[in-house]
């Protein structure tokens, strides 16, 4: 088996295992993160509707920080964008999945930037 697909399986497991206790309502919907090598992708889920209700995500040009996508300053750009979006649409508490990654790094710069722009979690 080829390595980098192990990991990859590996990850998914964990998510599996975040996944079951984590999950997204109306009144405190899922913020669920990916990240690939490339770029960070964030969207607020409603499980119950079964919906998006907010995405951003560093490909957007806004999300970029000095045209760099795979770095943490671009995450906490991603942070703060899915954070003001959140605001407009009325979401003030989620339930943070941090999709089997790691709480370090990209995913954290994400949340913390998310947290300091008044999102609850």
């Amino acid at each position: 088996m080829n390595k980098n697909k192990a990991k990859g399986e590996r990850r998914i497991k964990r998510h599996k295992r975040v996944r079951s206790s984590v999950t997204g309502t109306p009144s405190r919907p899922r913020l669920a993160v990916y990240k690939s090598v490339k770029h960070m992708h964030a969207q607020i889920i409603d499980d119950l509707a079964g919906r998006t209700l907010v995405s951003a995500s560093s490909v957007e040009s806004e999300g970029s920080a000095e045209g760099k996508t795979g770095n943490s300053k671009s995450a906490a750009a991603v942070g703060k964008l899915i954070a003001e979006r959140a605001k407009k649409a009325g979401i003030a508490q989620v339930c943070f999945d941090r999709g089997g990654f790691m709480f370090h790094g990209r995913v954290k710069a994400l949340a913390d930037a998310a947290r300091a722009e008044g999102l609850k979690f």
